[in-house]
C-alpha cells in the first residue's frame, strides 16, 4: 500500500511517526511523508525516512492511502483519506466540525466513536472505525523507558515523586500568571515533591523567563526547555497540573491524577480548582479519592483503552479494508469553498 502521512503542523510528527514504524514492518507498504516547508523548516525526521515538501511530489506518488491528524487534506490527492486526530480535546468545538475533507475517521475510544458515528449519519459521505490512538503505541512500547532519568531526578533532589506543570499558552486561558504562589505552598506542603514545568513552545517569553528564574532558585523545582518533548516528563510523573490543554487528556489516560485551574472543559473527570488557593486541598483529594480515581479510570475506559500497542497496526488494516470494499479514491468531491480552501493553502498541482 503507498501510504502518504500528511505532516502539516509539527505537532503531528509524533502522531504520524508510529505509523511510520508500523508500515515499514510490511516490506509491500511505501511510506512518503509530506511536510509543509513554511511551518516545519527544520523536519526533524529529514535523515531517517522519505519525504517531500512539494504537494506535487506527494500528487505524483499516487497514495492510495493518506493519514491526516490536522483538519484539512488536499481534495485533489488521491487514496483514501483518513483522519486520525491531533489530541482528545472533547470540549473545543472544532473537534467536533466536518470539513468533508475526510472519507474516513479513526477515532480513540468509544466517546469518540459514538460522536463521530452520529455525524456520520448526519452527512453520509464518511465512515467511522474505532482503532485507538497512534501515540498510544509509542506509550505501550516506551512506558517505562524514563524510569532511571526519574530516578535520577529524584536522588539529585532528595525527593520521592514528581508532579509536572504543564499548562497552556493560549493568554485567555493559561494558569501561568496566577498559579506561581500556589506551586510554592504545595511544595511547601509536600517536602517530597519535585516539580518539573514543561511549557508549550508558544508561551509568551514574559512567563518563560519569570518562572525559569523562579526554579532556578529552588531545590524543588525545575524548568524543561521547550524544545524537549512534553511526553518523556509526563511517563516520568506521578500527577500532572494544568488548566485547559489536551495534555491533561494523554496524562489522564496513564491512569494518573490531574489537577487543573478554571479548566474551561464542560465535562471533568479530574480535580478542577477555580481559586489558585485550593491547589494543596485538590493534589491530595486527586491521589486519594476513590471518586476521583473512578472519574479518571471512566476517561480511561471510554477515551482510548488501546493501551495495547496494536493502534497503529488496526489503522492500516481498516485502510485496507476501505479500499477493498471502495477501491483507491482518485479524489474527494467538495464544494466550490472547500475546493478553494485546499487551493489557497497547498497550492495547485499538474495532472
Amino acid at each position: 500500500m503507498r501510504i502518504l502521512l500528511f505532516c502539516e503542523n509539527k505537532y503531528a510528527i509524533d502522531i504520524l511517526n508510529p505509523l511510520q514504524e508500523e508500515a515499514q514492518k510490511d516490506s509491500s507498504n511505501e511510506v512518503l511523508w509530506y511536510v509543509h516547508a513554511l511551518k516545519i523548516p527544520n523536519f526533524p525526521l529529514k535523515d531517517s525516512v522519505r519525504y517531500t515538501n512539494s504537494i506535487q511530489e506527494a500528487y505524483d506518488f499516487k497514495p492510495e492511502a493518506i493519514f491526516c491528524p490536522g483538519n484539512i487534506v488536499p481534495y485533489y490527492l488521491s487514496g483514501v483519506k483518513v483522519q486520525i486526530f491531533h489530541g482528545y480535546a472533547a470540549e473545543k468545538k472544532d473537534h467536533w466540525i466536518i470539513r468533508r475533507y475526510f472519507d474516513t475517521y479513526f477515532t480513540q475510544g468509544p466517546y469518540f466513536t459514538s460522536h463521530f458515528e452520529a455525524l456520520s449519519h448526519k452527512y453520509k459521505d464518511f465512515e467511522v472505525r474505532e482503532t485507538g490512538w497512534t501515540k498510544q503505541d509509542w506509550i505501550a512500547r516506551h512506558l517505562h523507558d524514563f524510569d532511571e532519568d526519574k530516578q535520577r531526578l529524584l536522588t539529585e533532589h532528595n525527593k520521592k515523586r514528581i508532579a509536572i506543570y504543564a499548562p497552556t499558552f493560549s493568554p485567555k486561558l493559561t494558569s501561568l500568571p496566577h498559579i506561581k504562589g500556589a506551586l510554592e505552598h504545595l511544595l511547601e506542603a509536600e517536602k517530597d515533591l519535585l516539580l518539573v514545568m514543561k511549557f508549550h513552545p508558544l508561551t509568551a517569553k514574559q512567563w518563560t523567563d519569570e518562572y525559569q528564574e523562579w526554579a532556578s532558585k529552588r531545590n524543588d523545582a525545575i524548568y524543561i526547555d521547550a524544545g524537549e518533548n512534553v511526553t518523556k516528563y509526563q511517563l516520568m510523573s506521578d500527577v500532572m497540573i494544568s488548566d485547559t490543554s489536551s495534555a491533561v487528556y494523554e496524562f489522564l489516560l496513564l491512569d494518573r491524577p490531574v489537577i487543573t485551574l478554571n479548566t474551561i472543559a464542560k465535562d471533568i473527570y479530574w480535580e478542577n480548582i477555580t481559586d489558585a488557593s485550593q491547589l494543596t486541598t485538590a493534589f491530595n483529594k486527586a491521589i486519594n479519592d476513590p471518586e476521583s480515581i473512578a472519574k479518571r479510570r471512566w476517561i480511561v475506559e471510554n477515551y482510548d483503552p488501546y493501551n495495547d500497542g496494536r493502534c497503529c497496526a488496526r489503522m492500516l488494516e481498516q485502510a485496507k479494508d476501505y479500499i477493498a470494499r471502495h477501491g483507491v479514491p482518485e479524489k474527494r468531491k467538495l464544494n466550490l469553498w472547500r475546493k478553494y480552501a485546499s487551493i489557497k493553502t497547498f497550492g495547485r498541482i499538474k495532472k
